[in-house]
Order: C-alpha cells, then sequence, then structure tokens
C-alpha cells in the first residue's frame, strides 16, 4: 500500500519555487521516477496522478511537478518556455539527487513527453524514458494558438485560449518551440525508449510516435493505447498505461550504478 503523497518544493529555473508531491511506495524504494505532465495541464491531472499510484505499487517513487507558472509553482508562465521546462527537469532531477535519490525513469505526458525526451541525456542516472502521447516536435503545439499566432508575430503576444483557461503567449516562447529539435536529441538518447500512443489520438496524431520511435535506438518500445483520448481521461486507458509503464521500467530498475 502506497502513502500519501508527500508535498515538496525546489527552486526553478526561473527562480520561482515549484510545487512537487512524491508519492512513495511502502518501505524502501526500488528507484525514483521524475514524472513531467502535458502542456498547460498540471501534476494534479487524473492520469498523472494514476501512473504514479501504479508504479508506487511497483516499489518504484514518483515526483511529479507543476512546471514555473502553472498548477500550484509559481512564476509567470508567459515568461516560460521549452528550454526553460528542460531546465526545471533537470532541477527537478537535482532537487531529487540531492535530498532522495536520482531518478532512473522519466515519464512523460504529451509536451511533457517531449520534453523529458530532450532532456534525458543531462540526468546521467536516468535508464528509461516513457512518453504518453507525445509530439516528435516541440513545435508542434503552435497549432493550438490558431488565429492569435498573427497578434503574437505582430506585437510580440497575445492572450490564448487554452482548455478553459487564458494564457499569455509571446513569440519568444513560439521562437523557442520552433527551434527544438527533440528528434535529434532522441538519435543519439544511449537510453530505453517507450513510446505509447493512442492511434485515435485527435491532438497528437500518432505519425508522431512513428517519428519518435524511428529515431530512436534499441531497446526500444511501442505500445498501442487503441482507443484512448489524448488525457487518457478514461480511468481504464489511464490504469492500462500505468501497468504498462511500470511492467516495463521494471526491467531496468535494478542494480544501482
Amino acid at each position: 500500500m502506497a502513502n500519501d503523497p508527500e508535498k515538496l518544493e525546489f527552486e526553478g529555473s526561473l527562480g520561482a519555487q515549484l510545487a512537487a508531491r512524491l508519492d512513495k511506495p511502502e518501505g524502501t524504494p526500488k528507484a525514483y521516477a521524475l514524472f513531467a505532465h502535458c502542456f498547460t495541464c498540471s501534476k494534479d491531472l487524473s492520469a498523472a496522478r494514476r501512473i504514479a499510484a501504479a508504479l508506487t505499487k511497483d516499489g518504484i517513487a514518483v515526483l511529479r511537478f507543476d512546471f514555473t507558472g502553472l498548477g500550484n509553482s509559481g512564476g509567470d508562465f508567459a515568461s516560460t518556455n521549452f528550454s526553460s521546462n528542460l531546465q526545471d527537469l533537470v532541477l527537478a532531477a537535482d532537487y531529487m539527487r540531492k535530498h532522495l535519490e536520482a531518478p532512473k525513469l522519466l515519464v512523460g505526458h504529451s509536451l511533457g513527453g517531449a520534453a523529458v525526451l530532450a532532456a534525458a541525456a543531462e540526468i546521467p542516472e536516468v535508464d528509461a524514458v516513457a512518453t504518453i502521447g507525445a509530439p516528435a516536435s516541440a513545435d508542434h503545439v503552435i497549432h493550438n494558438f490558431g488565429a492569435s499566432l498573427d497578434e503574437i508575430e505582430e506585437k510580440g503576444e497575445a492572450t490564448v485560449q487554452l482548455g478553459e483557461r487564458p494564457f499569455k503567449i509571446r513569440k519568444q516562447f513560439v521562437d523557442d518551440l520552433i527551434a527544438q529539435d527533440v528528434r535529434s536529441r532522441v538519435a543519439v538518447l544511449k537510453k530505453a525508449v517507450l513510446v505509447l500512443h493512442s492511434p485515435v489520438d485527435k491532438t497528437v496524431g500518432i505519425e508522431n510516435a512513428a517519428q519518435i520511435f524511428e529515431a530512436a535506438k534499441h531497446p526500444k518500445s511501442f505500445v498501442s493505447l487503441d482507443d484512448a483520448d489524448h488525457l487518457l481521461i478514461k480511468y481504464k486507458d489511464a490504469d492500462y498505461a500505468a501497468r504498462v509503464i511500470a511492467a516495463w521500467a521494471s526491467r531496468y530498475m535494478g542494480a544501482k550504478k
């Protein structure tokens, strides 16, 4: 039986305090994992909680946190970009290394999946990376800005409705997304990679999974999430993804380096 999540915080890339949750199994964890949530989501999304719960049942502790300016974390979202998200991830791993144990597993959902693929090489203790509905390129999220792209280009920023909330998006955010080359990082990533994706994902098409899988070197695995939606809203889909990740990761959670 897992313990109640422990509240933690650490300093992020832009100096703000980032809110985190540590899900721990009973007894001593056999390894630690770090979870990155989807674009403009939070660590408390149902899928994130259920994946963390499944991993703790398998003896793996999980740190999940809110990126700068999102969820319960401090900072200004408008000042962030994909590069600052990557640095938030590296700083989360630094915090774990100092206070807990460095992560051996990274799990990322949607743009968080692209982020863990891009950041993995900077966390030497990581042996395995799992993605869920991840885009093959960071700039995939730009289509969410729609007609506001012209305003962003002309005025330098615009308020964009994403889901149920408005977000201020600046030109530097868009430019940074375009400049990122996730696939080239995957191609030289010396970590085990698991790609989970739904063939009916309407937010991030299944072709993205194919591109990530093709770029990755072995050992690599692909698992279809069948009729799941992008956010894994249905519990059965989140639970299935969680069980697959836990079973797959167990192969790489052996002896410490």
